[in-house]
């Protein structure tokens, strides 16, 4: 089977032109796309080439994060989430056999972001869609995304959460990357919560969602979020902690295995902690690249951890995410 990079991203060709050409794209400047790091100026045949020197056979392929682009007018995010994926159709072309795709979408209009999903998922290289953690503040068990996790699901479409905007560390401090350090961890344990704890998980049973970086502190926090749910009980609908069983008949930690979880840990004792947590059935290859907070050369990291069997490294870099995303 084939080694899978389910956390892979890309800067759009056509943006990079646009900005040495004109300065600007669909209102976006030269701060957007984390053009200072020289990889995200690769084409595909380079891509591919670092690719054989990891040894890793697929990339599933996103936008950098910097182009979701919640915030803007609905309208220009949806030209801009079809020109990024525009892209990565383009890539999927070149490289038939190395490259599939996520899509981006418009989901500060639900709508549009649903009509985007729908376009992509008939394009056999397309597997699904990223999201970020939130979208301009309002959580993912909002009554507002119900329409959209019932037509992911329908569409069978793989979900991959990763950060888009400042996380929730930012308004506190904006020093020693901790926002992306710690913030980008805990933002993810929020989604995980918002969908596990506001019943979505529950309603759509069938949905294939992949935490980017390892879950960030689920796996880690999840026996406080049990601790949580069994407190509402005790104390009541009243309490700051009384909503936590609205939803939930089940404590949290039963849900660990509804989700995907990429390898993304950065040690063999943290990986080592999520298998034995959420089940070696539930990790996939994810490697961030190529940003800052890559997993450099995993391949060959996970194929030298002596905690983990051939079984665990089959599973992880290739039979889970071959089997989550149908290929």
């Amino acid at each position: 089977m084939p080694v899978v990079d389910v956390h892979t991203h890309v800067t759009p060709r056509r943006f990079v032109r646009a900005i040495e050409r004109d300065g600007r794209w669909h209102t976006l400047g030269p701060d957007v796309g984390e053009l200072h790091i020289p990889k995200f100026h690769a084409s595909p045949a380079e891509i591919v080439a670092d690719m054989d020197a990891l040894r890793v056979d697929v990339y599933v392929l996103t936008p950098n994060e910097d182009f979701f682009k919640y915030d803007l007018d609905p309208q220009l995010t949806a030209v801009i989430a079809r020109e990024c994926n525009e892209e990565l159709r383009e890539y999927t072309q070149e490289y038939p056999d190395r490259f599939c795709a996520l899509a981006t979408l418009p989901m500060q209009d639900v709508p549009r972001a649903i009509a985007e999903m729908e376009h992509w998922m008939t394009v056999p290289a397309f597997k699904g869609v990223t999201v970020g953690d939130h979208v301009n503040g309002h959580t993912w068990d909002e009554p507002q995304f119900r329409p959209f996790w019932k037509r992911v699901e329908e569409l069978d479409a793989f979900v991959f959460f990763h950060q888009c905007t400042a996380t929730v560390v930012s308004h506190l401090t904006r020093r020693y990357g901790l926002p992306n350090a710690v913030g980008n961890l805990t933002d993810r344990a929020l989604t995980f919560g918002s969908l596990v704890l506001g019943g979505v998980v529950d309603e759509f049973p069938d949905l294939k969602l992949c935490l980017g970086h390892a879950g960030g502190y689920v796996a880690f926090g999840i026996a406080r979020m049990d601790k949580a749910w069994h407190a509402g009980l005790t104390l009541g609908r009243t309490s700051e902690l009384g909503d936590a069983r609205a939803c939930l008949q089940r404590p949290p930690s039963e849900y660990l295995g509804r989700f995907y979880y990429d390898c993304c840990t950065h040690s063999e004792a943290s990986l080592r902690f999520l298998i034995d947590m959420v089940g070696v059935d539930r990790v996939v290859l994810g490697t961030d690249t190529p940003a800052p907070m890559v997993l450099d050369d995993a391949v060959r990291w996970i194929d030298g951890l002596g905690s983990l069997s051939s079984s665990d490294k089959d599973a992880i870099l290739s039979a889970n995410a071959t089997r989550a995303l149908g290929l």
